[in-house]
């Protein structure tokens, strides 16, 4: 067994992991003596010389080194992180997975007032003020340390070790847990192997009485069933209702039968709906909780990577019209997102690289480190490979992809303003959804195709540089990605973009690249339209071109915002 302690400089993980690591016969690990001792100099040394990149290359090396956990019930190391590893999401999938994690938790006041008496320097402290620095860094880490059991910083050393060793022996190891958030749009939960006990304690949370399992044939085959005995095992009553797969869940009749059989258990306003499957189950149910009663407690437990990555998160529900994709919904907040990465392994080929549309989508929003994993990583990922779950390349994705969307969507939860960014590629991803009659394009290529037809309109009207295009459209073909023609007609592709939902003042707002982000433009003129139309449906350099659109087309567009 490995303890991992984290938390801010001056919680005291030296402190508390040399007396742990004595009174259990243990190997005591401070990475930060590790990496002075192999660089020969003390970090602030480092610092000065390599800056901070440096000595995170250095960290990431030496949490690297420290190979895998060991797999003996007895405590065999403590290691003492410093204060920023946990940050990167790679050190904290290597340091995390199959250890117990502790979080010395305290007063940013107390800590600030530890660091001005330490000798040790800490750069990220020194020449600023140490209670403003502490506070900030704390609010910045906090979800990374929440992962880990919480403990009193500001208790006596011995108290912490006395009450970390009676957790040891209480805590039974189920999955990893990266990342834990409370936030204004609920929390958040991001592991490997965690959903059952993660669900259990959001319920016990919710003090809920039942709950209702709202899921589909494959995701419940998947996750569901599993999930209803582990909550049976802990003496939690559960209902369920499967709802049809994919799209054809998102049916107002599909809602109202799906009431009705709440109607028919006498479910009660706190009794919540989890809901277990791909982002059409989650629409679905969502639009369920938030209806039914006039709005019952959700909890999200997404099993497919585009729910994981963006369906999940943001308070969306909607059903779908034949006029148009999500144009019946509402908002309504889940009381927790539970993120599972281990239900993405029984995920097909297809579904995996069509999720990777999304992310695109997130990277070009301005994630430059997101757009270099998908670069590196990316076609492994939609391939199943198990290197990069072993890697946590595949956790990193899903992670960064969530997080992002989580930021932008608490700043604007009812998309009055920035959120409208999220919606690059889906005005005409969504528009050739529905002239495909919602069969054969899963969404994700579908905004594949729509973010091939933004690149263009970008470029038409100057905004997108050539340089960034051709990195977007190398990066979709890399993927696979809307690499073929969509097989839908023109003119009924053309007519839905006239009602999507993104009008304002009878125009169209187009989410399009720049060069290092995006922005939001209604004055697109209807011969870029027409432009972007064609590159949307023609694919990528397989089938550009494919689609002609002629002067006839480009004047019926010219109604178009």
């Amino acid at each position: 067994m490995d303890v991992v302690l984290v938390g801010l400089p001056g919680s005291g993980k030296s402190v508390v992991g040399r007396r742990l690591a004595q009174r259990g016969r243990a190997v005591f690990i401070d990475l930060d003596e590790q990496i002075e001792r192999r660089a020969g100099r003390p970090i602030p040394a480092i610092f000065a010389d390599e800056g901070e990149t440096g000595f995170r290359a250095r960290e990431r090396a030496e949490v690297a080194a420290l190979g895998p956990a060991g797999t003996s019930s007895r405590l065999q190391r403590v290691i003492a992180a410093g204060g920023g590893a946990p940050v990167d999401p790679r050190n904290r999938w290597a340091l995390y997975r199959g250890r117990t994690v502790a979080w010395l938790d305290g007063s940013p006041e107390v800590f600030a007032q530890r660091l001005r008496r330490s000798m040790r320097v800490r750069p990220l402290i020194a020449g600023r003020d140490p209670v403003g620095a502490v506070r900030q860094l704390g609010a910045a880490r906090r979800r990374f340390y929440a992962a880990g059991i919480r403990l009193n910083g500001l208790a006596e050393v011995a108290a912490n070790v006395e009450t970390l060793e009676r957790a040891l022996a209480e805590t039974s190891a189920e999955g990893t847990t990266l990342l834990r958030a409370q936030t204004a749009i609920g929390g958040l939960e991001l592991g490997h192997g965690i959903a059952a006990t993660t669900v259990r304690d959001v319920l016990a949370g919710l003090e809920a009485r039942r709950a209702v399992l709202v899921s589909e044939p494959k995701a419940w085959q998947v996750a569901g069933s599993g999930l209803a005995a582990s909550l049976a095992r802990a003496g939690i009553p559960t209902e369920s209702i499967l709802l049809p797969r994919g799209e054809a869940a998102k049916r107002l009749r599909v809602v109202e039968r799906a009431a009705r059989e709440l109607a028919g258990q006498r479910v009660e306003r706190g009794e919540p709906i989890v809901a277990i499957g791909g982002g059409a189950l989650g629409d679905a149910a969502g639009f369920l909780a938030a209806t039914y009663l006039r709005g019952v407690p959700l909890v999200h437990v997404p099993t497919t990577l585009v729910a994981q990555i963006d369906s999940a998160i943001g308070g969306k529900t909607a059903v779908d019209l034949p006029e148009g994709k999500n144009l019946v919904g509402t908002f309504h907040q889940p009381a927790a997102v539970i993120t599972d990465i281990a239900f993405l392994a029984s995920l097909p080929v297809r579904h995996r690289r069509a999720a990777l549309g999304e992310a695109v989508k997130m990277a070009v929003l301005g994630d430059e480190r997101l757009l270099e994993l998908l670069e590196s990583d990316g076609p492994a990922i939609a391939e199943g490979d198990p290197a990069v779950v072993e890697s946590g390349a595949l956790a990193e994705l899903v992670e960064r992809c969530a997080w992002a969307k989580v930021e932008i969507v608490v700043a604007d939860q009812r998309e009055r303003a920035g959120r409208i960014v999220l919606n690059l590629g889906h005005s005409l991803g969504h528009a050739i959804e529905a002239a495909a009659g919602y069969r054969g394009l899963l969404h994700g290529e579908a905004v594949a195709h729509g973010l091939r037809g933004a690149v263009r309109i970008g470029e038409e009207i100057g905004l997108t540089p050539a340089d960034r295009a051709g990195r977007i459209l190398r990066l979709l073909d890399l993927l696979g990605l809307a690499v073929r023609p969509a097989e839908v007609p023109v003119d009924a592709v053309r007519e839905h973009l006239g009602v999507d939902k993104k009008h304002a003042g009878g125009r169209l707002q187009w989410v399009l690249p720049t060069e290092s982000g995006v922005i939001v433009r209604s004055d697109v003129p209807a011969g870029a339209v027409e432009a972007g139309l064609a590159a949307a449906i023609g694919g990528g350099a397989a089938g550009a071109g494919r689609v002609a659109v002629g002067p006839a087309a480009r004047r019926r567009g010219a109604g178009l915002p």
